[in-house]
């Protein structure tokens, strides 16, 4: 089975700027999704990428401000986040699936992770 870590999360001031990291074991089989979880709100969609990189899909409320992006040599996917919000804060994760498209519709290869904590102060 699939697993993720995430990491890079942390507490930013409004306007600031966090860059994530998503590490799976089995990194080049699959396009990679990243999603939040606000206290009290669903697990909601905010990027993912394809395998090759080459498709590309962000959520209405990020895009301009969120840029996906996956260094195949480093098994790594990243979420540079700029222009945060604090409605940005929630728990993010990263997951696994066979397209950007089935990652929009939230279907997911792996169990939830642990996440990372992202705090964007007024």
């Amino acid at each position: 089975q699939v697993q993720l870590v995430e990491s890079g999360g942390g507490l930013v001031q409004a306007g600031g700027s966090l860059r994530l990291s998503c590490v799976p074991r089995t990194f080049s089989m699959y396009a990679i999704g990243w999603f939040r979880q606000a206290p009290g709100k669903e697990r909601e969609f905010v990027a993912a990428i394809s395998r090759s990189g080459g498709s590309i899909t962000y959520a209405d409320s990020v895009k301009g401000r969120f840029t996906i992006s996956r260094d195949n040599t480093k098994n790594t996917v990243f979420l540079q986040m700029n222009s945060l919000k604090p409605e940005d804060t929630a728990v993010y994760y990263c997951n696994a699936g066979s397209t950007t498209a089935t990652l929009l519709r939230g279907t997911c290869f792996a169990s939830w992770g642990q996440g990372t904590q992202v705090t964007v102060s007024s």
